[in-house]
């Protein structure tokens, strides 16, 4: 695989049914499309169903080959960007978000004090959920709609 320098990056959420959770469509990716990927998180039910957040890097064009192979395949993919939302008015800038934050999604503005979301870096991974006193992070884990 041939090291992309200044690359296309992105990451999503993708969705398995059953019947694909156990082929190997992501590792084909990388095989057939020249694709770095790394898996942020991912989960499988007892129903055998798979929901995946994936960050994929590689040349846009291989990007787009690859995501529209998924999608041959019966694999959803929603961009993270649709899953994960700020409330600005509700945030209080206390911080507590960017020291869960693995992905610098979450970070002090330190000219104004202010933290700042960039929805590109973000994994959707919850953590910011989980300790915001006032529940201004949110993650939307309902499956309801993909990318097209």
């Amino acid at each position: 695989m041939k090291e992309v320098i200044k690359g296309f990056r992105k990451i999503v959420y993708l969705s398995f049914p059953p019947e694909v959770s156990g082929r190997p469509v992501v590792c084909n990716l990388a095989r057939r499309f020249d694709l770095s990927f790394n898996i942020l998180k991912a989960e499988i039910s007892p129903r055998q169903d798979g929901a995946m957040t994936l960050e994929i890097s590689g040349l846009e064009e291989d990007f787009e080959k690859g995501i529209n192979y998924l999608k041959e395949n019966g694999v959803r993919i929603t961009p993270v960007a649709q899953k994960i939302f700020r409330d600005d008015d509700a945030c209080m800038h206390c911080g507590l978000c960017t020291a869960m934050c693995a992905t610098g999604a979450l970070y002090l503005d330190k000219a104004t004090r202010r933290i700042c979301f960039d929805v590109d870096k973000c994994s959707a991974c919850g953590m910011c959920t989980r300790v915001c006193p006032v529940r201004a992070m949110t993650v939307d884990l309902d499956d309801n709609g993909g990318m097209e």
